[in-house]
């Protein structure tokens, strides 16, 4: 059916082609486009490149934007690592001072406990000798009493007098430490 109405189409106009336009709506057709294209080549494609230069600003600025935040972010990362070994460095200083601080405390304490030993002794051998002089003052006095009433027993005569029986007590005593002595020399 389409190729016999093909062949009535042909067989009524003629010459004419059909696919081919009119030569008179070619030529409004080209007129009408030349006017369409200057149209949008003088309102519409500067508009449409000023949009895109400034979306190409607008890219480009949130790059550099991006790229300035990171080298900000890096920064302060440095500086925060700076801090962070700096910190570091005084924690272990100040560590090392309170060890030796210690260390130091522990020493003077050693040494005043040292101190109060020596003077607790040195106390200690002073009350002895003190007592050791008390002791042997006490016991001569009561060695020359004994002294003193033997030999009145013995020589049956009163030694009453203080002088006198000064003078024996002191010479039984010093033979009493002749003996000690000559001991100790013949010992040794």
């Amino acid at each position: 059916m389409s190729s016999a109405l093909a062949a009535r189409v042909l067989a009524e106009g003629g010459d004419t082609n059909p696919v081919l336009p009119d030569t008179a709506e070619l030529v409004v057709g080209s007129i009408a486009f030349a006017i369409v294209l200057i149209l949008v080549g003088k309102l519409f494609v500067p508009k449409i490149q000023a949009t895109l230069a400034e979306r190409t600003k607008a890219i480009e600025g949130g790059l550099a934007k991006a790229e300035e935040a990171q080298k900000e972010a890096q920064q302060t990362l440095d500086q925060y690592q700076a801090k962070l070994k700096e910190a570091q460095r005084d924690a272990t200083r100040q560590a090392e001072e309170a060890r030796e601080q210690g260390n130091q405390i522990i020493a003077q304490m050693k040494e005043q406990a040292q101190a109060e030993a020596r003077r607790i002794i040195d106390a200690a051998h002073a009350q002895i000798e003190a007592d050791k002089q008390q002791a042997l003052a006490a016991l001569r006095a009561e060695i020359g009493a004994l002294s003193v009433e033997l030999a009145g027993r013995v020589v049956g005569e009163s030694l009453e007098d203080t002088a006198r029986q000064s003078r024996v007590v002191d010479r039984f005593l010093e033979e009493l430490e002749g003996r000690a002595g000559h001991r100790e020399q013949i010992t040794s």
